[in-house]
């Protein structure tokens, strides 16, 4: 094992997971921990993957827990047109928890330049737009969580 070679616990390379495969006519998630996954369909944004927690505050899953990852597969065929994946860090900004939804409000202005881009793959200049707001004294105020954020267009 790594951390062993390495004289390192396990728990020294714990992280969280959240995938999406976009197939031709079908979607694949996957999600280990408090990352989370939305889709926008007609024009409404869900939650696909919600942030899971552990048993106490500020706790969560990990892909090193041991004996038993808590792997979370969902498959459904394809009817969104955009996605954004996203660590914990932007959940106070992203997600309403009473009523489990999305901020539509927060998701539609970031993925309107991914949607009206005209190059395919990762976007430079949006990239790098992107890290200056993650990194910026209004969001980093609200969250001392680590943040990223994939924006993913299909449009």
């Amino acid at each position: 094992m790594v951390a062993e070679k390495r004289e390192l616990t396990r728990r020294q390379f714990a992280a969280t997971l959240v995938m999406l495969v976009v197939f031709k006519d079908q979607i694949l998630a996957l999600q280990i921990g408090d990352s989370a996954l939305v889709a926008r369909k007609a024009g409404m944004w869900e939650a696909i993957c919600w942030p899971e927690n552990g048993e106490f505050a500020s706790t969560t899953y990990f892909v090193t827990d041991d004996p038993e990852v808590r792997l979370h597969i969902y498959r459904f065929d394809r009817e969104h047109d955009a996605f954004a994946l996203f660590s914990d860090g932007l959940e106070s900004v992203a997600l309403e928890q009473a009523t489990r939804k999305p901020f539509a409000r927060f998701f539609d202005p970031m993925i309107k330049p991914v949607d009206q881009a005209r190059a395919d793959g990762r976007l430079a200049e949006l990239s790098d737009a992107l890290g200056r707001y993650l990194h910026s004294p209004a969001l980093c105020d609200r969250t001392d969580d680590d943040k990223t954020l994939i924006l993913v267009s299909c449009q």
